[in-house]
């Protein structure tokens, strides 16, 4: 049995229910795709500070 996946915001061990895809065109090849786990409450967080650097790619559903 897997184990669940968990929250990548700092301190939160919550549930993820969403990916937050994202790349650093500066140090990643354009294909290279990173994740982080992201509960209902850290989402639009993680997203709006990835989105600001110019890294968010997408944000999926689990």
């Amino acid at each position: 049995m897997s184990e669940p996946a968990i929250c990548s915001a700092k301190g939160c061990r919550a549930a993820a229910m969403y990916a937050v895809v994202w790349n650093n065109p500066k140090i990643h090849p354009p294909e290279r795709e990173k994740i982080w786990m992201a509960c209902d409450a850290h989402r639009q967080w993680l997203a709006d500070y990835l989105a600001v650097r110019g890294f968010l790619r997408r944000v999926d559903r689990l």
